[in-house]
């Protein structure tokens, strides 16, 4: 090889080893770089460490502060804790989940009297044993095992009912123990022995509360009986003395007698009502009666005084709505009595309007009934209708002080009608009337029978006559609904001008003004209108008497009920004239044969047994016209004796009597007639009329049961229907 050769090939080793070095030398500037690179981020987070470890440090240290405060305030809370439970008197305790005490107040650990055994640590079985050996809990005649076993089964239930526990020192502690959810439990002594205490002197006041109450239960009955029973003799006498033959000037005095002893009567019932009603001691008895009936017999009983102050006394009962019903009637009918009788009393002139409307659902047997009674008379003040149905109440006004009342009717309506479930209200206008209501529901007796409203065929229209408005409209509306045109006619002369051979009925009011019902009757007659009149009246026994009544097809007593409405509908005729005369009464046929002998017919046997002598003489002048064979007992012994030696048909009897009351008078007469096999009718005669009398007279085996004042209706009807076959009528031609 030359050296030009080898120069060149020495000069290739070189630049390569200088290429070889550049190249390490360009791969150590680069490691030196990632070298520093690692070293700048490492550098950077060894700061962020130290930084996050002060952080860390800051924050423990604040975390121990922290603590400490918590600590402190836990210290403190705890402490202010057992201060308070320390300061109550009841006694607390704490027990873990193996019934040991982990911690309990002095109130609770005080009961024990400083047995050093009772500690945080104590079981509740130890605490137990400790009670009952230590004598700190009476438990009376019970065993000590007996007794701790009955404590600790309840202690060990999950959710222990509270017990009272009766201390040796008399106290009274309640024992309330509740479980957590670790099974720890938490016990609270409370101690009741006040409380105790004042239950016992509630239960002591409520006794005497319930002695007095019975007590004043008893005055009231015996007051009752005791007016009742000179009253008897005084309404009874009067009565008796209105038959006999008086001057105009004493048959005032005898009337003003009579109607001034119902008036205090009326008053007595009204305080014992409201008394009972007051201590909760009225019971309602439920029997089936008739709504629509029970409302008429009121109107009848009020007819006399509205008749004497020209009243109209209207009833509007729905045709659609049942009659029968299942309820207290006495107390539907007292309630009635009040409404209806304030409206007449208060009202001068004008009308007292009964309007019966409701629903009677068909899936039902109940009925919805609203009730409203309505008058023209002097109205109440606006700010006294909130005022009026409060206890003996009154409107104190010029224009009422002439009218008497205790002011208790009302109250005791509202509470009647409350009582079966019902509400009552009034609406008024002073001077101008007012308006009563009340709505009540009552289970249906029956259902309304269609057949009942389906008039004849040819009955299409029909004239009613009548000059007072309310009536036209409520007639005109009745017939309405049963299909029937009406033309209503303010007057007679009105009527005679519409008549024409369309009218298939004339419906006429008996008086009014310029032409009554009876001169309408006779002059269409004479006209030659043959069409049926239907009269209605309020005194029909005077109409009976006018010599216009066959040319009536019928005679109706008004207000006018639905039934006896129907049935005069009914019996019209309008294809053929009206048949005036009556068809002839057949001969009755004698139950006796010509050729058997008549039997003798007795008087009426009649015991009375009534201790008072003005009684005894107020009954004897009211069956005195009576064909009867009458004798007295004074008293229950002298009734018993008799009753077997007088064998009467009927015994009326006194409850209060000396020697033998006559409930016992009659269970001796009861035991007599189980062995002769005959049962007599006894009738109480009673100035009891507390609630609850009557069941008890009843009971005793009385049949029936007649409140003093006696009337002598109810005494004749008693003796009439006890009448036997082998005794003449008691009451005869009389």
């Amino acid at each position: 090889m030359s050296l030009a050769n080898k120069l060149s090939e020495e000069r290739r080793a070189r630049l390569a080893a200088e290429r070889l070095l550049e190249q390490k030398q360009a791969e150590l500037q680069a490691a030196n770089r990632k070298l520093g690179k690692h070293a700048r981020a490492l550098s950077d987070e060894i700061v962020e460490t130290r930084a996050e470890v002060q952080n860390v440090l800051d924050e423990n240290q604040r975390v121990k502060s922290d603590l400490t405060v918590a600590n402190q305030k836990v210290e403190i809370a705890e402490r202010r804790l057992w201060h308070s439970i320390e300061t109550i008197q009841d006694g607390f305790a704490f027990f873990d989940s193996d019934s040991r005490m982990i911690a309990a107040n002095n109130a609770w650990l005080g009961v024990f009297d400083g047995l050093e055994d009772v500690k945080p640590g104590v079981s509740y079985i130890e605490v137990l044993q400790f009670v009952t050996e230590e004598g700190i809990v009476n438990i009376g005649d019970m065993n000590p095992a007996d007794w701790r076993e009955k404590m600790l089964d309840r202690w060990q239930s999950t959710t222990p009912e509270p017990e009272v526990i009766r201390l040796w020192s008399g106290e009274y502690i309640k024992l309330i123990d509740q479980r957590g959810n670790g099974g720890d439990m938490v016990s609270l002594a409370l101690n009741i022995t006040e409380t105790v205490r004042y239950e016992k002197q509630l239960t002591d006041a409520r006794t005497k509360a319930e002695a007095a109450s019975r007590a004043k239960s008893s005055f009231l009955a015996n007051m009752s009986h005791e007016i009742r029973t000179p009253m008897n003799g005084v309404v009874g006498m009067a009565d008796l003395l209105q038959d006999t033959d008086l001057t105009d000037e004493q048959q005032l005095y005898a009337e003003t007698i009579k109607n001034s002893g119902e008036a205090l009567l009326v008053i007595i019932n009204d305080v014992l009502d409201y008394s009972k009603i007051e201590a909760e001691k009225l019971v309602l008895h439920e029997e089936p009666f008739d709504f629509e009936r029970c409302i008429h017999e009121l109107v009848m009983l009020l007819q006399p005084s509205a008749r004497d102050k020209g009243l109209d006394l209207l009833v509007d009962y729905d045709l659609f709505l049942p009659t029968q019903f299942v309820g207290d009637r006495g107390r539907i009918r007292q309630v009635m009595t009040n409404l209806m009788g304030n409206a007449v009393k208060f009202t001068e002139s004008g009308h007292v309007s009964i309007r019966v409307v409701g629903v009677a659902a068909e899936d039902s047997d109940m009925a919805d009934l609203h009730v409203s009674i309505e008058d023209t008379g002097i109205g109440i003040p606006e700010d006294k209708v909130g005022h009026i149905f409060g206890e003996f109440n009154q409107v104190d006004d010029e224009r009422n002080r002439k009218f008497e009342g205790t002011g208790l009717g009302l109250a005791i309506s509202q509470k009647l009608i409350k009582m079966m479930g019902g509400k009552i209200w009034v609406d008024s206008v002073d001077g101008e009337g007012s308006s009563f209501g009340f709505s009540i529901s009552l289970p249906r007796a029956e259902a309304i029978d269609p057949d009942s409203t389906r008039m004849p065929d040819g009955l299409k229209r029909a004239l009613i006559v009548d000059d007072s408005e309310a009536n036209r409209d409520i007639l005109t509306r009745q017939l309405g609904v049963l299909g029937i045109e009406t033309l209503p006619c303010k007057s007679g002369i009105d009527a005679l001008t519409q008549l024409d051979a369309t009218i298939d009925l004339i419906l006429t009011t008996h008086a009014m003004r310029e032409m009554d019902g009876m001169e309408l009757s006779e002059a269409a007659r004479e006209a030659g209108h043959q069409t049926p009149i239907v009269m209605m009246s309020a005194n029909t026994s005077a109409a009976e008497q006018d010599p216009s009544r066959p040319h009536l097809h019928a005679l109706l007593q008004k207000p006018v009920p639905r039934q006896e409405l129907f049935a005069a509908l009914k019996s019209i005729k309008v294809d053929t004239p009206a048949t005036l005369e009556e068809a002839p009464t057949a001969e009755p046929v004698s139950e006796v044969q010509p050729d058997e002998p008549a039997t003798e017919l007795r008087a009426m046997r009649v015991l009375a047994a009534e201790d008072n002598k003005t009684n005894r003489l107020v009954y004897t002048k009211m069956v005195k016209a009576l064909d009867i064979d009458l004798q007295f007992a004074e008293n229950g012994i002298e009734a018993v004796e008799l009753y077997q030696s007088f064998d009467p048909d009927i015994v009326f009897m006194d409850i209060s009597m000396p020697q033998m009351d006559g409930k016992e008078a009659t269970q001796k007469i009861r035991e007599v007639e189980q062995t002769t096999g005959k049962r007599v009718p006894v009738v109480a005669m009673t100035a009891h009329a507390m609630d609850g009398d009557q069941d008890g007279i009843l009971a005793a085996g009385l049949d029936f049961y007649l409140t003093k004042p006696l009337k002598k209706k109810a005494i004749i009807e008693r003796i009439s229907e006890a009448q036997p076959t082998s005794a003449r009528d008691p009451v005869g031609d009389n």
